[in-house]
């Protein structure tokens, strides 16, 4: 028995990207993270007509939740499809956002110990007053080394443990910067997949993308009003993107005294929201010619750049971003960029075989698995009771039922205030009747403690903490036990699902 992939689709695929005549910038070749495939898939990126599927994450501690990879896995996936479909390359392309300054999400990664419980590494916290440092400038520090040694140590011995840990102490180094190893984590790993990963911090990228910025800037308030009306005009159609807008703010961040700052209008310029700093137009135009690394797009305004500095045909995006992404419409059509088609990426869960060991000696379907935790607990538990007890106990509550209700009608007869005491008698005996299966089954329960154990246990690994795997777990595990291997296997399963969703549109009648 191996790992198995089963997939949890967002929302249906059911459209085909478009082509578009726009050629890779040369400029941006330094920005794209040295591995082992990166002259293959610069050539690539540098033939005529050459297109790209791109998606994007914000670092992670050990490359973060699967999810990130399934993002990385699913542009390799549809560039495959697409590529076949137009006879002209297509180039998965995975954006590092290394602007991102949120530290609590990228500083910790989980995975299950060898227990089978549900154990996380974190470093340090940043005090509350702390500048909002990006993670490209951000150290991970010595706390890295004790993180690794906590996954090491949850690490059985297998033919891929070493080699998994060596791949990640290559990359998380106390000298590193979060977003730094995790881009140089993902080249490595994702290189025999030919998945370009695009560092969106290289002083090329951000030189590129400055005028871009400053264009946005300069359309502050149009912009301002067009996100607010179609946000009105989204809430009432019941859809709620996720991202406030309308009320002043640019879709522009700047690195300032307290850290990456968002840009909000103020009087004719621009000042930023929390450390308050002051800027005219101009002030910012000398940024963007002298010190691009400072200015960032916004989660609204990053795609449009992408748009703008790639020959992209589709991104692959999150429940979370295909939400906001709705919002995108007017940003595109104001900065006259093209806009790229957002699919969902690929969802899913990884079913090991100890998984599906617990499936089979139980009889239960993984779905079963993935409920709360108690109902199937339950189930099982109420199916060892005997069929003579299962049948006693109904038929004691059928004979109350009956014979209270005959009762409570003769009681009415004589006389109506009598109903209610009837009532009253008829739940107390039936409450004394699930009363006592409560304390067969506790009492069975206390019998069953191992086989509960292991119900327990495998929910741990499909649904760790009772939230989806791929937004809980970190792949390394994964990788030590199985080896590299499975991101190829899991990318022709991630191929497949896209090539059947996508057959309409592909093959039209």
């Amino acid at each position: 028995m191996t790992l198995r992939f089963v997939p949890t689709p967002l929302v249906p695929v059911v459209e085909l990207p478009a082509p578009r005549e726009a050629p890779f910038d040369p400029a941006l070749v330094d920005a794209i993270v040295p591995s082992p495939a990166r002259d293959s898939v610069l050539a690539r990126l540098q033939e005529p007509g050459a297109f790209v599927v791109t998606t994007g994450q914000q670092p992670g501690l050990f490359t973060g939740p699967l999810y990130t990879l399934y993002k990385a896995l699913s542009a390799a996936s549809l560039a495959r499809v697409l590529e076949r479909q137009w006879q002209r390359p297509v180039v998965p392309v995975f954006w590092v956002a290394g602007d991102d300054h949120d530290f609590a999400e990228a500083s910790h990664a989980s995975w299950i110990s060898g227990e089978g419980t549900l154990a996380t590494a974190s470093l340090p916290p940043r005090m509350p007053d702390s500048p909002l440092t990006p993670m490209y400038r951000q150290p991970l520090g010595a706390e890295v080394q004790t993180a690794l040694d906590a996954l090491a140590a949850d690490l059985q011995p297998s033919e891929f443990r070493d080699s998994t840990l060596e791949w990640l102490q290559r990359y998380y180094r106390p000298d590193a910067t979060v977003a730094g190893s995790f881009a140089g984590a993902l080249a490595e790993l994702l290189s025999p997949l030919g998945v370009a990963i695009l560092d969106s911090t290289h002083p090329a990228l951000k030189r590129s993308a400055a005028r871009h910025l400053i264009r946005a800037l300069g359309l502050a308030r149009d912009l301002d009003r067009d996100l607010g009306n179609l946000a009105a005009e989204l809430a009432l159609a019941g859809a709620d993107p996720g991202v406030a807008v309308g009320d002043g703010a640019t879709l522009v961040m700047l690195e300032g005294r307290q850290g990456r700052d968002r840009l909000v209008m103020d009087d004719g310029g621009f000042i930023t929201r929390r450390a308050r700093e002051r800027f005219d137009m101009s002030a910012l135009q000398r940024i963007a010619a002298s010190e691009p690394e400072r200015l960032s797009p916004n989660v609204l305004l990053r795609p449009v750049i992408e748009s703008a500095l790639l020959p992209t045909v589709a991104y692959l995006a999150g429940p979370g971003e295909l939400r906001y992404l709705a919002l995108t419409t007017p940003v595109y059509e104001r900065m006259r960029i093209p806009r790229q088609l957002a699919l969902p990426r690929w969802s899913g869960i990884m079913v090991e075989p100890r998984v599906d060991r617990v499936l089979q000696k139980f009889n239960i379907e993984l779905d079963e698995l993935l409920e709360p935790a108690g109902a199937l607990e339950a189930r099982l538990v109420r199916s060892k009771l005997s069929e003579a007890t299962v049948r006693t106990i109904e038929e004691l509550r059928s004979a109350i039922g009956s014979g209270y209700d005959a009762l409570g009608t003769s009681a009415a007869e004589i006389d109506p205030t009598l109903s209610r005491p009837v009532q009253g008698s008829k739940h107390q005996a039936l409450s004394g009747v699930q009363d006592i299966e409560r304390k067969l089954i506790q009492h069975l329960k206390r019998r069953q403690e191992i086989e509960l154990g292991q119900i327990a246990k495998a929910r741990t690994f499909v649904r760790p903490d009772n939230k989806p795997q791929e937004r809980v777990l970190t792949v390394a595990p994964f990788l030590a036990r199985y080896g590299p291997s499975i991101l190829l296997e899991l990318a022709e399963v991630i191929e497949a699902w896209y090539a059947s969703a996508l057959e309409g549109a592909l093959n039209p009648s």
